[in-house]
């Protein structure tokens, strides 16, 4: 607890930002050389007015902070700061990142991560995109990195765990506010198979204006984002942004050109984003993944080891192959497959039951 009690003490002191902090480290290497620096020191500091290092140099509300790690070590979180080992490599590289993250769960091969972002209010091809790149990306030994918000998000994390992949949900919230509530159970898998992080207090509700910091967070720890689906003004476009303005890369998946719910990543691609039909179109983009990708690989869809691992029948392997994410009737897909009906119906409530097909009312199916 000493030493991470000067760190939050610090984060508390009114006036010091995530800027401040970072340049006071980058000066004194801990906090607790900057509450016993003197006045004359700390105002050589860029950004520090006399009145602040007063602020500092008086500062003894240390209890406050005391209880906030108590809390943080009774919900199973640590506290990671940007001296330790653990802390993301690629998050130190941001202008501002936080001087410390509350972690449950894992924080292993950040280097490696990939965001996948997009619209809470999700079509089922969204959706569907992103379980199925999520998994791709996570069976070649990527971490999957997202917001655990509903629709895309969400999405995303599952189709990470499916294939027992890593996965890091960034939330917007303290950790010992799971939000949204529906994914309490999610929030759980997530910390056993990776981890859920977060910057905010422990007890932090989900602010309107916490989402954008949070969405710093999510493009900085990783290598890439990744656009799903978004609208015109969604917030993962601002974590596209973000992304950018980091050094990142950017990708999007096209979408319906005549679905708003696409208008987004649209706009994304039309300014340069890389497009993404497969977790291959992402892995080009970066050569230091070679090694880790060669290692990881797996057999791809179309053969008996189709849908990351789940063994399937050959009538079940060529069915799935010619499933896509846009949803298709069974009555085209008899013809397409040359299958009767009644078989076709048997061979795709095998793959539902699998995990790997859904079905739409009016007897419309996709790949999940």
């Amino acid at each position: 607890m000493e030493k991470i009690l000067p760190w939050v003490a610090l984060k508390n002191v009114s006036g010091v930002g995530n800027y401040l902090f970072k340049r006071l480290i980058d000066r004194f290497q801990t906090p607790d050389r900057v509450f016993s620096a003197a006045e004359p020191e700390l105002t050589a500091v860029e950004g520090m007015s006399s009145r602040l290092a007063a602020a500092i140099r008086a500062y003894h509300e240390f209890d406050a902070a005391e209880k906030e790690i108590e809390l943080a070590e009774k919900n199973n979180c640590r506290i990671i700061t940007l001296n330790d080992p653990e802390y993301p490599s690629l998050l130190l590289n941001i202008h501002d990142p936080p001087p410390y993250i509350y972690v449950r769960g894992r924080l292993e091969n950040t280097q490696h991560s990939i965001a996948i972002v997009g619209s809470r209010n999700a079509s089922t091809y969204g959706l569907s995109m992103a379980k199925r790149l999520s998994g791709e990306l996570s069976s070649l030994g990527l971490p999957i990195v997202s917001g655990m918000a509903r629709g895309i998000d969400t999405a995303a994390h599952q189709g990470a765990l499916a294939v027992n992949g890593k996965t890091i949900a960034v939330l917007g919230s303290g950790l010992g506010v799971i939000y949204p509530p529906e994914n309490r159970q999610l929030f759980y898998k997530i910390s056993e198979n990776g981890a859920v992080v977060s910057e905010f207090p422990m007890t932090e509700g989900p602010n309107a204006y916490n989402f954008p910091a949070r969405n710093r967070i999510i493009s900085g720890i990783t290598m890439g984002t990744l656009v799903v689906e978004a609208a015109k003004k969604s917030g993962s476009l601002i974590t596209a942004r973000l992304a950018g303005e980091q050094g990142r890369e950017v990708f999007a998946v096209p979408g319906n050109i005549n679905s708003l719910k696409s208008t987004g990543t649209h706009n994304l691609l039309k300014q340069g984003a890389k497009l993404v039909a497969c977790a291959q179109d992402v892995v080009e983009e970066f050569y230091q993944l070679g090694d880790v990708v060669k290692e990881n690989s797996r057999p791809g869809k179309g053969n008996s080891d189709a849908g990351g691992g789940v063994e399937l029948s050959e009538e079940e392997a060529k069915i799935y192959d010619m499933l896509e994410p846009y949803p298709i009737h069974i009555d085209a897909l008899s013809q397409k497959a040359d299958l009767e009906i009644g078989k076709l119906a048997g061979v795709l409530l095998n793959l539902e039951l699998k995990g790997l097909v859904s079905q739409s009312p009016g007897k419309y199916f996709t790949i999940s």
